[in-house]
């Protein structure tokens, strides 16, 4: 079979089985409980008790289930390209009567503001120059004191650190089950990811404007990164 190239983040929206997502990303990100988790707490201890929040590439609303079942009187609002993904996310967060928003992260963004905004594993199929500009863009749909979560895929700094985090990753992924035919698919996928380093992603934020900006968790290439808004 040849190797299909997306090109961009509306493409890579469309590839995924939404009936099998859940399961292949358990084994696909190894660190997955720890990983949502550190975003989910995150939220739970920066907002209020009811915090509006806006999930950015929420896909089958993985992310948004870690926030809820912390904050359970949250508000949820999410946003996908894909239509088959928000309706397995509907189903999965129909207690909280998610807002669903069918669009790319490049359009304009849904009214704030938005206590929490959070992102996970989507961000990454941007440019450098549309990651920048959403991170901007996030800002600006901020309250005062909210917070912007991005649970990510990201680049190592080096050669060296590069292949470390993709070995890892795959070898972490075979090891929970993944197939040959899975590892295979999930490469031809990342082969257009544009990740970027946590450490340059850290520098963007600062430049844009946010406070106390951090990497949270790390595990080789996931990381959750993020940072507030000033009261």
């Amino acid at each position: 079979m040849p190797t299909r190239h997306f090109h961009n983040w509306f493409e890579m929206s469309q590839v995924w089985d939404p009936r099998t997502y859940d399961s292949e990303r358990r084994r696909l990100v190894p660190c997955f409980d720890d990983f949502y988790g550190a975003g989910a707490e995150l939220i739970a201890r920066a907002c209020h008790a009811s915090p509006r929040i806006l999930d950015l590439g929420a896909g089958t609303g993985i992310f948004s289930e870690a926030i809820a079942c912390r904050t359970p009187h949250c508000s949820l609002h999410l946003l996908d390209a894909s239509v088959e993904m928000l309706e397995q996310a509907s189903i999965r967060l129909a207690a909280y009567q998610p807002k669903l928003y069918v669009q790319s992260l490049t359009a304009p963004l849904p009214s704030g503001p938005f206590h929490g905004i959070i992102s996970a594993l989507a961000i990454h199929h941007l440019s450098d120059e549309e990651k920048r500009s959403l991170y901007g863009r996030i800002l600006e749909l901020l309250a005062p004191g909210g917070i912007f979560i991005n649970a990510e895929q990201v680049a190592g700094a080096s050669d060296r650190l590069q292949f470390l985090f993709e070995s890892v990753h795959l070898d972490r992924a075979r090891a929970l089950g993944s197939s040959e035919e899975e590892i295979r698919a999930a490469i031809r996928r990342m082969s257009c990811d544009q990740c970027v380093t946590t450490r340059q992603q850290i520098s963007w934020l600062e430049e844009l404007g946010y406070h106390d900006v951090d990497c949270f968790y790390r595990s080789f290439r996931f990381a959750v990164f993020g940072g507030w808004k000033a009261v």
